[in-house]
């Protein structure tokens, strides 16, 4: 799954840190996520939507929807 998670938080200049912290997540699950090495849960894709106040859609692409 595609994201635009590194961009929404190096806009804010954010951390990895940070964002983890704001998402109740680990910088390592930050990490994999803007790295595609796991795709985030819906109610983590929701958290992220509500914290940059986007749609999920903004955020994450399902690749097999092209």
């Amino acid at each position: 799954m595609k994201n635009r998670l590194k961009v929404l938080r190096a806009e804010r200049n954010w951390t990895q840190a940070q964002l983890a912290d704001a998402l109740d997540v680990s910088r390592q699950t930050i990490n994999a996520i803007e790295t595609g090495k796991f795709d985030p849960s819906l109610p983590l894709a929701f958290r992220a939507a509500r914290l940059f106040a986007l749609r999920i859609e903004d955020i994450f692409e399902d690749e097999d929807s092209q």
